[in-house]
């Protein structure tokens, strides 16, 4: 039998809203998942929450989960990635705008001392594994570089440009639109190196700490060559220690490039040592400029590379170091194209992507997930994912040259964790296993500071402390219906504090100028 179809009847989903929103608890259902409200994938818990007096410690009330909406209780993902959840995301990154400022112009415990910092912005990138596509403008000539519409040149044009070993031309002379999905990909997929490329992805924390320690040393001779000596302090145990009068703070996001390998933009910052207060923030010496931290910077990137260890793949080993192309910037708080306030809502929008730009994005591959993605006759990304998968399998080493006994016959063999382990946990990553965003202990504020700072803020007018004794019991909106009235409600609460926000401040501006 079949159903008929009225025009202008909501069907579907629409009616699955629709039916929802004319419910007698439709308004106490909307409070219940406020907090979740945008979520994509909300986190549903179930338990007991009890309502504790904060002088007495007596408890006022007690409720389960069962007498709630749903019958559970929601709460946000929190998921940084913006392809996976764009409302926590949006959260994560004004998080990560904070701690990026704060550590610029201070705020939040920091001090405001830390503006007249030298402060220079580098960026780290990977060398060349092979000739890809790529779009490059030499001179712009539009007033906005986010909406640049300039014409760009020929990708590779070379008029004596021969074929490579496998026939594929060695030229090409397309201008590429910023939207062309050829952008990233190899001119010749089997000339590309692409295990040298997910090995550079795994080893890149390493390198980019050996960088740091790098320009610390230069630093620290600098300081010894030009007579600053170094500061006494005291530390936790009472032993006196002699240290160089600089130190340098960072704050560091990682990009992810088209063509799958990672590059680091990093904020480093000259802070100087107070003999009497390891943790303040002071100035710098007064004989260490910006330009001896530009300096140092350069002199890191070009000296500081490494060998991996063996692999059976390749007994020598991997060469890890930056490429050609080490950027570094001032930073100032004027009207100049590279301010504080710039530079950190660029770092804040990187925060939230991970793989999106290079075309893949997925959770973390299993055996049984892994030939969806890998192949290694196959397209650009799924040459990355093979390798990552074929360098990081199990590897037999010797851990004793000595013979083993008869009860520990596996005594002489090693098939547990090794230097290349992480290319399977991070194979959806294409190797990179770090975090995107990090930062010195003594850069800036922390996450947990400002979630802890926002929690206190929402129980500022409660006398009583809720404790929850909650299980997890599922991830995601019970219905698409409660997913759509949700998201729904949740943007338009956030576009009214936009609107309530703007009004405040051109109600502000126009008491100043009058």
């Amino acid at each position: 039998m079949s159903t008929l179809h009225r025009p202008g009847v909501a069907t579907g989903r629409a009616a699955q809203a629709l039916h929802r929103a004319t419910t007698l608890d439709y308004f106490g259902w909307l409070e219940h998942t406020r907090t979740a409200g945008g979520c994509a994938r909300p986190i549903r818990l179930t338990g007991t929450m009890t309502a504790v007096d904060r002088d007495t410690g007596r408890v006022l009330t007690e409720q389960h989960t069962d007498e709630l909406p749903d019958r559970v209780l929601y709460k946000a993902c929190g998921n940084r990635r913006a392809a996976q959840c764009p409302d926590c995301s949006w959260v994560y990154a004004g998080d990560a705008f904070q701690v990026v400022r704060c550590g610029l112009t201070g705020g939040k415990t920091v001090p405001a001392s830390v503006a007249r910092h030298p402060v220079v912005f580098a960026t780290f990138t990977a060398p060349s594994f092979g000739a890809v596509h790529h779009r490059h403008v030499p001179r712009h000539t539009c007033a906005d570089r986010r909406r640049c519409d300039c014409r760009p040149a020929p990708c590779h044009a070379r008029r004596d440009a021969v074929a490579c070993p496998h026939g594929r031309p060695g030229a090409c002379f397309v201008r590429h639109d910023s939207a062309d999905p050829q952008l990233g990909r190899p001119l010749c997929l089997d000339c590309y190196d692409h295990d040298y490329q997910v090995v550079w992805n795994v080893f890149a924390g390493e390198l980019w700490r050996r960088t740091k320690q790098a320009v610390e040393r230069y630093l620290a001779v600098l300081c010894r060559r030009r007579g600053v000596p170094k500061v006494e302090v005291v530390t936790d145990s009472g032993r006196v220690r002699r240290v160089p009068p600089v130190r340098v703070s960072h704050g560091k996001v990682a990009e992810m490039q088209r063509r799958g390998a990672v590059h680091f933009h990093v904020l480093l910052r000259l802070d100087g040592a107070d003999p009497d207060d390891r943790q303040a923030l002071v100035p710098p010496p007064a004989g260490i400029t910006v330009d001896d931290l530009v300096a140092a910077v350069h002199a890191a990137a070009g000296q500081i590379t490494f060998a991996t260890p063996p692999h059976p793949d390749r007994p020598q080993g991997w060469s890890i170091g930056w490429g050609e192309q080490v950027d570094v910037r001032r930073i100032g708080t004027g009207d100049g194209d590279v301010t504080d306030a710039r530079v950190a809502a660029y770092l804040a929008k990187y925060a939230t992507k991970a793989t999106e730009a290079t075309g893949h994005c997925s959770t973390r591959l299993t055996p049984d997930t892994v030939d969806a993605y890998a192949d290694p006759e196959g397209d650009h990304l799924a040459r990355l994912i093979d390798a990552c998968w074929r360098l990081g399998r199990p590897i037999r080493q010797r851990t004793s040259d000595t013979a083993a006994h008869a009860e520990d016959r596996q005594g002489d063999l090693d098939s547990g964790s090794h230097a290349y382990a992480g290319l399977r946990r991070w194979a959806h990553m294409l190797g990179y296993g770090g975090h995107f965003l990090t930062k010195a202990r003594r850069y800036s504020v922390s996450f947990g500071l400002l979630r802890d700072t926002r929690a206190a803020y929402r129980r500022a007018d409660e006398g009583s402390v809720t404790v929850g004794t909650l299980a997890f019991v599922g991830s995601g909106w019970l219905t698409d219906r409660d997913a759509l009235l949700a998201n729904t409600a949740a943007a338009q609460y956030r576009e009214r504090s936009r609107v309530g926000r703007e009004e405040l401040a051109h109600e502000m501006w126009s008491g100043v100028a009058a």
